[in-house]
């Protein structure tokens, strides 16, 4: 089922609006906005990104070497990341808006961590409603380097079964009323995603849940539609058997496109939660086994989270993808025919090429 905009009330383990985080320290609860004054980053919408620790001032034309950071996208489900020291929830200014939420940052294995729930905590966004663009421009000002997707997706194949992670690596974008691009009128900009996800940081997160015992298929093609509605039984026979798709969702685009505009490298992770409504010994969505199966993937997925920072290490190369260098050639509108307005938006995602 894709990561389809599910409340999963009294889930153990979930935590939602007001609840208490298992994150350490009084800084980590999940409190109702307005609670407390929270912790604002760039509210002039500068350039200065934040890098484990320390400020790094992005120049035009530089691939340096960086420290990594991670950032998680958590769908439904995850809501709350255990185990993070110095937690605190920040909220973020873009220029884009606000993000779905405030992000829960602090230390992880020895990195800097931010967490964003992609669908806000309490499940306020649906899947056309997310802030797509404020959600990567505020994960990249804060220093996220490695942006690890993780959702609940629905199964077009019988081997990849509920309970099981499917590595994304091919995405069919289906969506059509969202915004897609930071570019557009005043600067224009073509990038490539022929290869969406970075395979590095991919093998990374399959390592991470294979050692906390989950099942793990590596690559599948990832069709996103725009919901909020799950599929008729006619488009999921035609996803499957005429499309090759592989897993179903409603999040994963226009993210993966955004993330590559932003030079970020991005990995997918679809939690298998559901057959879709094309198996014939299934029938169609149940979302009384899905929440089931949602709680248990949820902890699966918390798993992996915290398998990573062991498997990125903090020095970090440029990457061998090229994901940190997309906009090398992308920007076609000259410097003398910009948008001063376009370009002081985009001073984040794409400040290292204007």
């Amino acid at each position: 089922m894709a990561d389809r905009s599910l409340h999963v009330p009294g889930a153990q383990g979930l935590s939602g609006m007001g609840r208490r985080l298992k994150a350490k320290g009084k800084e980590a609860q999940g409190k109702p906005r307005g609670a407390h004054r929270p912790d604002v980053a760039n509210a002039r919408f500068g350039t200065v990104r934040r890098q484990a620790g320390s400020l790094h001032q992005a120049q035009p034309g530089e691939t340096a070497m960086a420290d990594t950071m991670i950032g998680i996208i958590g769908g439904s489900g995850l809501y709350q990341v255990d185990g993070l020291e110095n937690a605190r929830w920040q909220a973020v200014e873009t220029p884009w808006g606000a993000p779905s939420d405030e992000i829960l940052t602090g230390q992880l294995g020895g990195l800097p961590i931010a967490f964003l729930p992609r669908h806000g905590r309490g499940h306020v966004h649906s899947p056309s409603s997310v802030p797509y663009r404020a959600n990567i421009d505020a994960l990249k000002r804060l220093g996220v380097t490695d942006l690890v997707s993780i959702s609940a997706c629905g199964s077009f194949r019988e081997e990849m079964a509920p309970g099981h992670f499917v590595i994304v690596d091919q995405f069919i974008d289906r969506t059509f009323a969202r915004e897609k691009s930071f570019f557009g009128p005043g600067c224009v900009a073509h990038v490539s995603v022929a290869h969406p996800t970075c395979a590095r940081l991919s093998a990374a997160c399959a390592e991470a849940a294979r050692a906390a015992g989950v099942t793990v298929h590596d690559g599948g093609t990832y069709l996103a539609m725009e919901g909020p509605q799950f599929s008729t039984l006619a488009e999921s026979k035609m996803y499957r058997e005429a499309w090759g798709a592989d897993v179903i969702g409603m999040t994963g685009m226009p993210e993966a496109k955004l993330a590559r505009e932003a030079e970020l490298c991005y990995a997918s992770v679809a939690m298998i939660t559901d057959y879709d409504s094309w198996h014939p010994d299934h029938g169609e969505v149940d979302v009384t086994d899905i929440i089931r199966t949602l709680t248990g993937n949820a902890d699966k997925g918390r798993a992996l989270v915290r398998g990573l920072p062991a498997r990125l290490g903090a020095p970090r190369a440029p990457c061998d993808h090229g994901c940190d260098r997309a906009l090398e050639y992308a920007v076609l509108t000259g410097p003398e025919h910009r948008d001063p307005e376009a370009v002081a938006r985009l001073g984040t995602v794409a400040g290292r090429v204007l």
